[in-house]
């Protein structure tokens, strides 16, 4: 069943009315050249020497800006290990705490601005797109409905905003029944968004103009902080070709720099980018020093050549894209540390930032820039406005995403396994080879899939009443949101190691992406090698044969693979292409011959690729 197609399935209704948001919202400043770095505790970053407070009352003001990033319409706590986060203890060692969720979200971030009066609450992209059943069954209208009761001030675009294209982008903007779907509640107009889409280096590629604002003010008292917004320059080679048609998408710093003048010239002295891309720090716990030994020593990644340089004007980045957590200080230009954050993904991370704002300047007094990463605990209230939001939209999905649809003896991890290849990653690639490997379904030879379309792990014990190690679709849909359609491809052995050695080299190189691969490939990947070297070319074979360079095999993937997606431009070059199922389909297919009651599936061993490291 298509996306379209389920919609429907559950009713003819629209989005229920909200308000229209804060009128106070949006961060930023232009820093002055002069201002100097932060360091901290464990977690955070703070002032290293004076606050650059003065004795005159009323001369500086804190502005506290919360802030977080690729939420994915996770509205309840994501299931399995997506849904925890790692915390560093005094003593050195890491506990493991469950996170996530936007009851719980919410809760944290209204408890957080408590006695502050200067509050901006901001994000930096992938809001929406990869969603959960809850959200992606309704377009992620769900999703918008909590972020306009979050108070949301501002957003950049991520890449993931433009999955169902340009016009789909405008609508989670401007409002308006889906044209195809139409309304999901009767008498209800989806409003949308209560905050403004930000999205400064996305341009209309005849007209050169920007698709959405490229940044606002936040005013309160006289206090104004611009919010800069972008995603990614690289935004389509991981967005299908259909998602960004008729757009360009221009240098990152270039556009920051751009619109930082603008600002400047306006008066505008404060500016904060908000910013779909980001790095990758030494540590995946939340609250790890990212500033030891030194400012920036902690991370590395695209963020960092951005950061180093955009104009000192711009005094912080709230940050995103790469799912990690970090409260880091980057030199600029001028050589002075300036704050760079991101807060993990799915809600279950918060960053806490504190600009001080002064007054004469009109600038961000950059030596008293604190800021610290929180996680969204789930031992808190649930707040009951987000409880209310879930039941609701939960009882329009229930016909559809209650139906039980496999069955597993234990957890499969997926988008939590924490390793190149996934246990899921095998299930979703052997799916993908069952569907098209009859003639005349494509003919198939093996399965490559591409690890960002894994959304979250299969739970043995998942929220809900459908009992334990059911599969329902809604958990199904979880993993499998994008209803990409599989193409079955014609590719040489030669073309075909180019695209495994793409996985970990050319842009894939600094962070890897590792294609899952369906049953009878196997090959060596050896880490401490570099580049293309990494994997090794005697150990690529399929069926226990070596890889032929000359011969050619038949290859299904997705569509958004064959298009060159992920860093993987050889894929662009196959030939005879098959069209075949959506990819959910396959995999709801798989559940059903190979996940039964009487015989449930266990998870596979993920013993396809061979790590050396």
């Amino acid at each position: 069943m298509t996306l379209g197609a389920t919609a429907l399935a559950v009713a003819a209704l629209t989005a229920a009315a909200l308000p229209a948001g804060a009128d106070t919202g949006n961060t930023g400043s232009a820093g002055s050249a002069g201002s100097a770095g932060s360091a901290g505790s464990a977690g955070s970053a703070g002032s290293a020497g004076s606050t650059g407070r003065t004795s005159q009352a009323g001369r500086t003001v804190d502005v506290q800006l919360l802030s977080f990033n690729d939420f994915h319409g996770n509205l309840e706590p994501p299931q399995g290990s997506s849904g925890t986060v790692e915390e560093l203890q005094p003593d050195g060692t890491k506990k493991t705490v469950p996170a996530g969720g936007v009851e719980y979200l919410a809760q944290s971030l209204r408890t957080a601005r408590k006695g502050h009066p200067y509050s901006i609450t901001a994000a930096a992209g992938d809001l929406v797109g990869g969603s959960p059943m809850l959200s992606g069954l309704f377009h992620d209208e769900p999703t918008i409905e909590a972020l306009n009761k979050l108070k949301l001030d501002a957003t950049s675009v991520g890449n993931h905003e433009f999955d169902e294209g340009r016009a789909e982008l405008q609508r989670m903007q401007n409002g308006g029944c889906h044209p195809k779907d139409g309304c999901y509640e009767k008498g209800k107009r989806f409003p949308g968004t209560g905050f403004p889409y930000l999205a400064a280096n996305v341009t209309d590629e005849k007209t050169d103009k920007p698709i959405l604002k490229p940044y606002t003010v936040w005013k309160k008292n006289g206090v104004k902080i611009g919010l800069i917004g972008l995603t990614l320059e690289g935004t389509p080679d991981v967005v299908t070709a259909d998602g960004v048609k008729g757009l360009k998408f221009h240098d990152e710093i270039e556009t920051i720099n751009k619109y930082a003048e603008e600002l400047d010239r306006q008066g505008v002295k404060s500016i904060v980018t908000l910013i779909h891309e980001g790095g990758e720090p030494a540590s995946k716990a939340y609250n790890y020093q990212c500033d030891s030994p030194g400012p920036g020593d902690g991370i590395s990644g695209p963020i960092t050549a951005i950061a180093k340089g955009v104009t000192p004007k711009v005094d912080a980045f709230v940050t995103g894209h790469t799912h990690e957590a970090y409260v880091c200080t980057i030199p600029d230009p001028a050589g002075n540390p300036r704050m760079v954050t991101s807060a993990s993904s799915f809600g279950k991370v918060y960053t806490d930032t504190t600009l001080t704002y002064d007054r004469r300047t009109k600038d961000i007094v950059r030596t008293s820039v604190k800021s610290a990463n929180h996680a969204v605990r789930r031992d808190v209230p649930k707040a009951a406005d987000m409880t209310s939001l879930i039941n609701r939209w939960t009882k329009l999905a229930a016909p559809v995403a209650n139906r039980p649809v496999g069955h597993i003896t234990a957890d499969i991890p997926g988008r939590g396994a924490g390793a190149p290849e996934s246990p899921l990653g095998d299930v979703i690639a052997d799916a993908q080879l069952e569907a098209t490997k009859a003639a005349d379904k494509g003919g198939a030879q093996l399965a490559l899939m591409n690890p960002g379309g894994i959304r979250s792990d299969l739970a043995y014990q998942a929220s809900g009443s459908e009992g334990d190690g059911v599969v329902t679709y809604g958990e199904a849909f979880t993993v499998q949101p994008f209803t990409n359609l599989l193409n079955v491809v014609d590719l040489t052995g030669a073309q075909l190691l180019t695209g495994l050695q793409q996985q970990v080299s050319g842009p894939n190189e600094a962070s890897p992406r590792i294609l899952q691969v369906s049953k009878g490939l196997t090959y060596t990947l050896d880490m401490t090698k570099t580049g293309a070297d990494r994997v090794i070319k005697d150990s690529v074979k399929l069926d226990g044969t070596p890889l032929d360079p000359a011969k050619t095999y038949r290859v299904a993937m997705n569509q958004f693979l064959a298009g060159g997606g992920d860093g993987f431009p050889v894929f662009k070059d196959a030939r005879n292409k098959h069209v075949g199922p959506a990819d959910l389909d396959a995999f709801l297919a798989y559940l059903k011959a190979h996940a039964s009651a009487d015989s449930p599936l266990t998870p596979p061993k993920a013993d396809r690729i061979t790590l050396v490291k």
